[in-house]
């Protein structure tokens, strides 16, 4: 995975969904962001606590997720 360490997993964190860096943000709430057509500008300029390699990572993460392909996540 690129953006490998990008996406984490911890129980402790949003009920051991994938999240971006250990924080509150789950990738799937990410994914939210970009299907409401919000640009990735528009999501770093209402979300500074992101980076764009965050929303990359996200992006991969599912793609890797669809491929079927399986997906190590350190926690």
């Amino acid at each position: 995975m690129k953006y490998a360490g990008r996406i984490t997993i911890n129980p402790s964190i949003c009920h051991g969904k994938p999240c971006i860096r250990g924080m509150r943000w789950p990738v799937e709430v990410v994914l939210d962001l970009l299907l409401s057509e919000m640009s990735i500008a528009e999501i770093l300029e209402d979300h500074p606590e992101l980076e764009k390699e965050d929303i990359w990572a996200s992006l991969e993460y599912a793609k890797l997720l669809v491929s079927g392909k399986s997906v190590n996540i350190a926690a």
